[in-house]
């Protein structure tokens, strides 16, 4: 059995040698955050368990009736006893830095007994509470359930991902902005993780989960005013359907059978506002740290990738018949090398069949390809629907690595039962054995297993580009408050044939993306992710090349980050710092907006501004951009324009 808990627990302990902690008002059962603004106040009653969350002295939610069913018992089974409080100040690096090549934790946290063998730990960060459950008990377990409800406070509204009562999602439908009432009353109730409630004076809610492992996704639920948790079952019967998925055909009565000696997930909810939303890093604090002794053969980057534009070049320079061949590759990776894109992705379609992920089709050649791509300094990534994996895991990650595959994109799991939550643990752990990194596509969202294995770059589970007319801006513009804030997202970026929506009608070969052209450029910047497709087609990518070169230019990850401008689901202005050059990304919804921004945080001396701002005609004509070159000091003030669905994108050098 691994180990479960964070290394900073060794601090606890040192901590809890030195001297007990005030954090925990024992009279009125209450913890505090460490700078005193988030109070969190205990209902220990026999029998029950739960808590209020005030921020500033305002109540912004409750959670009561948390239960933990274990076979037939139901905890907490009498009165709670809490145990020792402490605080921790600590910081880590991590492995794929998002948001800051350093984290910094600082909470305080209760431990409370609730049964034999059963703690319940709650913390308290500066900006989120977060609770699990800790059990202590010999053998395995079967857990029925797990339950709570979360009541906001008046005038929250939910901006949620439907999922089909089913659990079976691929986690890319479009958000829904509803109050509870209206969310009883929709078709669809069931909804995905994260969930973000807005609600007054800009307080934002954003529930999620980490440190997932052996145990099935959650999903929420509304029940009257409360939301509340739901749990597949763990399936333990399933037939193959197709060459991409399967049918289950008998589930358990639990949830999970699972040690009896373990952690069960955090369960965590970030209490801040816009920029706050963007800026917090509540997943990785509450993952498990990296488990690869060695991780440094993991290799961020940038994809070239040929799916959403057809694989169908068409330049001048363009003598061959296009397809999944060795000409159209060699065509892609000539592109790559010429503008420093890491790798290629040979998506569906390379191989003869996708039952084989081990014999290509007649016309790529693949062995010659791979020789040719290595040459020009590019890696080739190839793509397998997650049955072939789970067939041939035995012998796929060895002999992909003798090929030289650094690579996997893989595809249609699109469930997370406690059976297809393991099945992504054991994708990671034998793609480590063979220093092979990870993209899952048709994934659940993250929940902490991209820390522990590190060579999981990204996860899709989010309606991107590829959702083409169904890709509109003001649901994108979402993602960086609610999918994009719990961990990387495959978003697959870059659109070249800009449109507004309301002109909107392309499809592949000439794939259209909506919003600015400058919209398209600041994402690379707005989202978050240790991959970045650059999803069109070579041919357009040389006919802007200005565009593409500040592209190419922009890192996946990142030193520091600041939400500069923010308001949920409309706008995000974001800087974010990769050693000493800082690039900056803004996005709108279809309201056109104008700021004035502060370069106070670039630091001394004369800089040099590289930026791209929407053309006087990007409100009709999306194509429409200028780009503008300044000298710019910490003292300089921009005026910022960006047009409905637009955007705005600048390096600092």
């Amino acid at each position: 059995m691994k180990k479960v808990f964070n290394k900073s627990l060794g601090l606890v302990a040192a901590l809890l040698l030195l001297a007990p902690t005030a954090v925990f008002a024992a009279k009125t059962n209450t913890l505090t955050s460490p700078d005193g603004k988030i109070a969190v106040e205990l209902n220990i009653e026999k029998g029950q368990l739960g808590y209020t969350v005030k921020l500033d002295g305002r109540t912004v939610y409750t959670l009561s009736d948390i239960t933990l069913k274990l076979g037939q018992e139901t905890l907490p089974a009498g009165v709670a006893k809490v145990g020792k409080t402490f605080h921790v100040k600590n910081s880590f690096k991590p492995v794929v830095p998002l948001k800051f090549s350093t984290i910094n934790e600082d909470y305080n946290q209760a431990n409370i007994s609730i049964g034999s063998g059963v703690t319940f730990q709650l913390r308290v960060m500066n900006n989120g509470v977060a609770h699990r459950f800790v059990l202590a008990r010999k053998g395995d377990v079967e857990v029925m359930d797990e339950t709570f409800r979360l009541i906001p406070a008046d005038g929250f509204k939910a901006h949620r991902q439907p999922a089909p009562d089913n659990f079976n999602t691929s986690y890319e439908e479009r958000y829904r902005h509803e109050t509870l009432t209206e969310w009883g009353a929709s078709d669809r109730k069931m909804t995905t993780l994260p969930l973000l409630l807005s609600g007054e004076g800009d307080v934002q809610l954003l529930l999620g989960q980490s440190d997932l492992d052996d145990y099935p996704h959650q999903f929420v639920n509304v029940d009257g005013n409360a939301i509340v948790p739901r749990y597949p079952k763990s399936p333990i019967k399933w037939e193959p359907r197709g060459d991409r998925s399967e049918t289950i055909t008998q589930e358990a009565p639990y949830i999970a059978k699972t040690t009896g000696r373990r952690a069960l997930p955090w369960r965590w909810v970030a209490v801040t506002d816009s920029r706050g939303i963007v800026e917090q890093t509540l997943p990785v604090q509450l993952a498990r740290r990296c488990a690869i002794d060695d991780p440094s053969w993991i290799k961020p980057g940038q994809f070239s990738w040929e799916w959403w534009n057809g694989a169908a070049p068409f330049g001048p320079d363009v003598n061959f018949r296009f397809g999944c061949n060795y000409e159209t590759y060699c065509y892609f990776a000539d592109f790559a090398a010429k503008f420093g894109v890491e790798y290629i992705l040979l998506d569906e379609g390379w191989a003869k069949s996708t039952r084989d992920p081990f014999h290509g089709n007649d016309q790529l050649r693949l062995p010659e390809l791979i020789k040719y791509c290595n040459a020009k300094g590019v890696k080739i990534v190839l793509w397998l629907p997650w049955l072939t994996v789970e067939q041939n895991m035995d012998t796929l990650f060895k002999t992909y690595a003798e090929w030289g595959i650094p690579a996997v994109k893989i595809d249609f799991m699109d469930h997370g039962d406690q059976w297809m939550v393991n099945f992504f643990k054991r994708v990671v752990q034998e793609a480590a054995k063979y220093k092979i990194i990870v993209d899952f596509h048709g994934a659940f969202t993250p929940a902490g297993l991209e820390y522990e294995y590190p060579n999981l770059i990204s996860y899709e589970g989010i309606l991107g580009l590829e959702q083409m007319g169904g890709c509109t801006p003001d649901n994108t513009v979402f993602l960086p408050y609610i999918r994009n804030a719990v961990g990387p997202a495959d978003f697959t970026p870059g659109g070249m044939n800009n449109m507004q929506p309301a002109q909107y009608s392309a499809r592949r070969p000439n794939s259209g993306a909506q919003g600015t052209r400058c919209f398209q450029m600041a994402l690379y910047v707005v989202l978050e992710s240790g991959v970045q497709m650059l999803a069109d087609n070579p041919t357009r990518y040389y006919q802007n090349e200005d565009c593409t070169r500040y592209i190419a230019s922009v890192p996946t990850t990142w030193d520091e980050t600041r939400a500069l401008e923010a308001k949920a689901g409309e706008y995000l202005i974001v800087a974010k710092r990769k050693g000493s050059k800082w690039f900056i990304g803004g996005i709108t919804n279809a309201t056109a907006r104008d700021f004035r921004l502060k370069l106070d945080f670039i630091g001394a001396g004369p800089h040099k501004m590289t930026a791209f701002k929407d053309g006087v005609n990007a409100d009709y004509q999306a194509m429409h951009y200028n780009k503008v070159e300044q000298n710019v000091t910490a003292a300089t003030a921009l005026d910022i324009h960006m047009a409905p669905n637009g955007g705005w994108a600048a390096v600092i050098e």
